[in-house]
């Protein structure tokens, strides 16, 4: 039996969550529905793939679909705010998915597409609307949108939102909203703007925490490489002849390099594609949903196109480049270990890149270890080591990989 029925959530929802094989409620989805439900304003701290999602659409969409009402033209009663194009329609497919049979009505808006068709629909009126910054702002200063229905607002992935330069523009959408209205802010973390802005636009706040930490320390299995920067693509291609790797995240520093990447795999008949902004939105969304579909073994993302993306069964996250901020290291590799699966990380570092390692295990508070035995094993030199500082708690021993290439690793020596 579905423990979401414990919540009292229409019956049409319950039945599309039991056909998502959706049962038992995440931690996220179990603290925050029935206090949204109640009215209630809110803080969630929680990273992408904890079920944040379902936690603040699914008391939204119970909450219209018990309550019918006449929506203003141009208006919507409800506004979810988004960083990337990616995640709001991702958010749109979900949103879709569990209103199915409810009859309200929805629309997604961003940059890179036409913008006729999302003014057409918000003429009309909205039950919900995902939005990202700047097309949204675009529709607010051509009059094509207004808030004079608007009931609940959703600001989410607020610290990507700072991130990524979108916070004056997230302040300039605030400014046009109601005051009188449910507010929902979800963020990963909350550095200090973040904690600002809460204040500022939240109204007595329930707060709930899920913390990435608990992901990466306990489902996660993490190892690093030390190894040469010429070395990187061969190494890629030793590990990925590993078959068990069926849907492979790979993280990398620019927009040049994940094609590099992309195309380096592609020549040796793996699968694969480069997903950063420099690409237009449709082969973007292409590449996305190929790699959902597992059509793709292998999709090569920067930071700033993958972030908040939410894709199953990912089986293996390899750090290409080392993040400069280490809070990126924790998103990157929660992408592999959803809905309490287990997950591999695997990062690849250089000599140079020794602080940064550094920085990121005092951050998750515990020594990633190092891989050994495999092909391209460089031992660093005593001065680089020297900058290591000690991590919170003991590490673990260095690993010993088992592959290929046993003469590539004699080389080597």
């Amino acid at each position: 039996m579905s423990e979401f029925k414990a919540f009292s959530l229409l019956t049409s929802i319950i039945e599309r969550l039991n056909l998502k094989g959706y049962i038992q409620p995440t931690p996220i989805q179990k603290a925050c529905i029935p206090l949204l439900i109640n009215g209630n304003d809110l803080l969630g701290i929680a990273q992408t793939g904890t079920g944040k999602t379902a936690a603040f659409s699914l008391p939204i969409i119970n909450n219209f679909g018990q309550n019918k009402t006449e929506i203003n033209a141009k208006s919507t009663r409800s506004l979810i705010l988004t960083p990337t194009r990616e995640l709001a329609s991702q958010i749109m497919q979900n949103i879709d998915d569990y209103a199915n049979g409810l009859g309200l009505k929805t629309q997604v808006v961003y940059g890179g597409v036409g913008r006729q068709g999302q003014v057409d629909a918000i003429a009309l009126g909205l039950d919900i609307l995902v939005a990202t910054p700047g097309r949204l702002l675009d529709l607010i200063e051509t009059g094509d949108i207004n808030f004079k229905s608007l009931e609940v607002f959703v600001l989410d992935e607020a610290d990507t939102m700072l991130d990524m330069g979108f916070f004056n523009d997230v302040q300039n959408i605030i400014a046009k909203l109601p005051k009188r209205r449910q507010t929902l802010l979800f963020s990963a973390t909350m550095p200090a703007e973040i904690e600002v802005l809460a204040q500022a636009i939240l109204t007595d706040p329930k707060k709930v925490q899920i913390t990435a930490e608990t992901v990466t320390a306990d489902l996660v299995n993490q190892r690093v490489y030390h190894l040469e920067k010429s070395d990187k693509v061969p190494l890629l291609l030793n590990i990925l002849q590993t078959p068990d790797y069926k849907k492979v995240l790979i993280f990398c520093k620019t927009k040049y390099g994940a094609d590099i990447i992309a195309n380096a795999l592609e020549k040796v008949s793996i699968p694969a594609a480069s997903l950063h902004s420099g690409k237009t939105q449709a082969v973007r969304e292409k590449a996305l949903q190929n790699f959902k579909d597992s059509t793709l073994r292998v999709l090569v993302a920067t930071d700033v196109a993958a972030r908040g993306i939410d894709v199953d069964n990912i089986s293996l996250v390899i750090n290409y480049n080392l993040p400069e901020d280490p809070r990126n290291y924790i998103h990157r590799i929660g992408r592999t270990a959803r809905a309490g699966k287990s997950g591999m990380a695997m990062s690849f570092a250089v000599e140079n890149d020794v602080r940064q390692l550094t920085t990121i295990e005092n951050s998750i508070g515990q020594a990633i270890p190092v891989v050994i035995e495999q092909p391209f094993h460089k031992e660093f030199s005593k001065a680089a080591l020297q900058v290591k500082k000690p991590v919170k708690k003991q590490g673990k021993k260095p690993v010993k990989q088992k592959g290929k290439n046993t003469n590539n690793r004699a080389r080597k020596k």
